[in-house]
């Protein structure tokens, strides 16, 4: 290949220099959203306030929050599925706002891996 060579659609390998520049500032950036997003916590209530769960952003579990209410040793599995769904609520929103926060950052686009 001789110099200045234009690939079809590239603009040259100036432009190519150009996108691979602003690759690594959304890299940077990506990585810097992670970081923020694993710092945050995320809490989620169900069953009228029976349960209440906090997760990290890395999607590990900080507490669990039981309304005296919600403990009734003839009714265990009731206990179990609010439990099960407070956790499933919290990830969705992590999920939710990394999507979402993603977005900022790649203008929509879906990268593979992401």
């Amino acid at each position: 290949m001789g110099k200045g060579m234009k690939f079809p659609g590239m603009g040259g390998l100036g432009n190519m220099q150009g996108m691979l520049q602003k690759v690594q500032k959304m890299q940077g950036e990506m990585q810097k959203m992670q970081e923020e997003l694993q710092a945050r916590t995320f809490e989620a209530t169900v069953g009228g306030g029976a349960v209440t769960v906090v997760m990290s952003g890395k999607k590990e579990l900080k507490s669990v929050k039981l309304a005296p209410t919600a403990v009734d040793p003839e009714d265990v599995d009731m206990l179990q599925d609010l439990i099960v769904a407070a956790v499933n609520e919290a990830m969705h929103q992590i999920d939710e706002v990394s999507e979402k926060e993603m977005n900022k950052i790649t203008g929509g686009m879906k990268l593979p891996g992401m």
